[in-house]
């Protein structure tokens, strides 16, 4: 990475745990509602806020537009009622469907974006997922960077972000230059005996890799109000707690809140964003700046594109391909609880335990298939809402003696999976429907027979639907050929000067685990070639 030359390098730490983030490094429009500066970076997830940290010691004036405000710290944070049951910290807005059916989507629009709420899992897409792979419904394609070229941005991902692992126990896990930064937590005396199961019937199961802040006098005390909850004690290590606090440490870095920004203006010809449109607590504000950054998330950045369609840029901006909003990807997923109505399950932190046996094609299956790894402890009032007719006694019940599973296969890019904006609704809509579901059968099929094996007679499932987009990618992907795709290899819009997407729009394919590393890892990675050049 190249510096900006006699500009101080700031030390940054490591995990702050400063409770009062509004002391410094907040932004002010000025009278008018103007901001001027180097760079604007437009959302604080987990590609804007490691995009943000890479450039801290630049010296150069950014930035940081947030939709939402910090995530209130409260008691709240730690019970599933408020949390799953009255959806106490639900922000978005609905979606519409391709029937303009609408649908509350699993987006937040906090300070730190979905990693508020994210598992902390934080697994490498494997070196395969990075060429071209044949699956039961079609062809997920090549990338045009390697494994190689991510490998050094992953190392450097896992230390920002805490990362506990093991190297050599996934059996499907790629090569890497060196060990985890931290050890591998320990699976929960509960999971034990199901661990010992897989073992018996020739599975390999691993602790799965986590951005906790456990150990070495961390916070993190393996709770189990992790996964889908917002952190009590800022032990996750998300967006906001390892990359944006340390970043706005350093006086040049800054953050803007509760800000909308709905509109892109471009130069006369079209070649050059020049402000960033919106508003603010109901007032006009205008971010003006050489180089935009967009990290909106997958549907949200391709959407800001769309709607900010000019006569230069007719079909949105950076759409001269026509793809800005196509390929959409979310992942194929399926709740599963093993149920033995025998014995309770005292789990506390569930999430480690995880199997990748079946994520290759292999002897025991002609095509991928994905991965599987435990939920967040599963709680009655995480189901009523998908089963209201059952009596939440029979669901505590339920809930009280399950095992808890993710199962996510592959989606495919697909011309028709896409988002678009709906004007005349004013409002976000998105045509999905899914693909390759023959290996997602047979992944849930085998998993379901793992688990009766291990003591679960009765196995309960349920489909994820439209609504389950955490994992969201692809409405912007990158590429070397203008006409095929929106971004550049350096995630750069073909069709603009001074624009990037460091979100997961970029993604040529979804890959089969969980994002969020990747779009870490890329965002650091794009973020050296931005500096070099500039």
């Amino acid at each position: 990475m190249t510096d900006v030359p006699n500009t101080p390098q700031p030390e940054l730490a490591p995990h702050p745990k400063a409770r009062s983030p509004r002391a410094f490094g907040m932004a002010q429009p000025d009278a008018q509602g103007n901001i001027d500066c180097d760079v604007v970076i437009i959302g604080s997830g987990m590609g804007g806020s490691t995009f943000a940290h890479e450039l801290s010691a630049t010296g150069l004036k950014v930035v940081i537009v947030e939709r939402g405000d910090f995530l209130p710290r409260e008691i709240q944070n730690w019970e599933a009622s408020s949390v799953f049951g009255q959806g106490r910290y639900r922000n978005a807005e609905p979606w519409l469907d391709a029937q303009d059916q609408p649908f509350n989507p699993g987006v937040f629009y906090y300070v730190g974006g979905n990693t508020k709420f994210y598992g902390a899992m934080l697994p490498r897409f494997r070196e395969e997922d990075f060429s071209e792979i044949q699956h039961y419904d079609g062809v997920a394609p090549a990338w045009p960077i390697t494994y190689a070229e991510m490998e050094p941005w992953y190392t450097k991902a896992e230390t920002l972000y805490r990362v506990h692992g093991q190297a050599g126990t996934d059996p499907s896990e790629p090569w890497r230059s060196g060990p985890y930064p931290h050890a591998a937590l320990t699976h929960d005396p509960a999971l034990l005996p199901l661990e010992q199961s897989m073992r018996q019937v020739g599975l390999k199961p691993f602790v799965m890799p986590a951005a906790v802040d456990y150990g070495d006098g961390g916070d993190c005390v393996l709770c189990s109000t992790c996964d889908g909850y917002p952190c009590l004690v800022d032990a996750k290590c998300d967006a906001e707690m390892s990359a944006l606090r340390p970043a706005l440490r350093n006086g040049s870095i800054q953050l803007l809140t509760n800000t909308f920004i709905d509109k892109l203006a471009t130069s006369a010809d079209g070649r050059s964003i020049l402000s960033a449109n919106g508003s603010r607590l109901g007032q006009a504000v205008s971010l003006r700046a050489p180089r935009f950054v967009l990290a909106c998330g997958a549907v949200n950045s391709a959407v800001l594109l769309l709607k900010s369609a000019n006569d230069q840029h007719p079909n949105g901006l950076g759409n001269s391909s026509g793809q800005v909003g196509r390929n959409y990807m979310v992942h194929n997923s399926t709740f599963m609880l093993a149920v033995d109505p025998r014995r309770k399950n005292p789990v506390r932190f569930q999430k480690t335990l995880a199997l990748n046996d079946w994520y290759t094609a292999g002897a025991h299956n002609a095509y991928p298939l994905g991965n599987v790894q435990m939920l967040g402890k599963i709680r009655e009032p995480m189901i009523t809402p998908m089963r209201p007719w059952l009596p939440k006694f029979a669901s505590r019940y339920v809930t009280d003696h399950s095992v808890d599973l993710y199962l996510t296969s592959e989606d495919l890019p697909t011309q028709n999976n896409r988002v678009t904006y709906d004007a005349r609704q004013g409002a976000v809509k998105v045509f999905w429907q899914p693909n390759n579901l023959k290996a997602h059968d047979e992944l849930v099929s085998k998993t379901r027979q793992v688990m009766r094996l291990a003591g679960y007679p009765l196995v309960l499932t349920e489909r994820m639907g439209i609504a389950t987009n955490s994992h969201q990618c692809g409405t912007c992907v990158m590429g070397t050929d203008p006409k095929t795709s929106v971004l550049d290899v350096n995630c750069k819009l073909h069709d603009l000067a001074n624009a990037w997407i460091v979100d997961s729009s970029f993604f040529p394919s979804s890959a089969a685990v969980n994002p969020a590393l990747t779009i870490a890892a890329n965002a650091m990675r794009v973020a050296a070639h931005f500096i070099a050049a500039n």
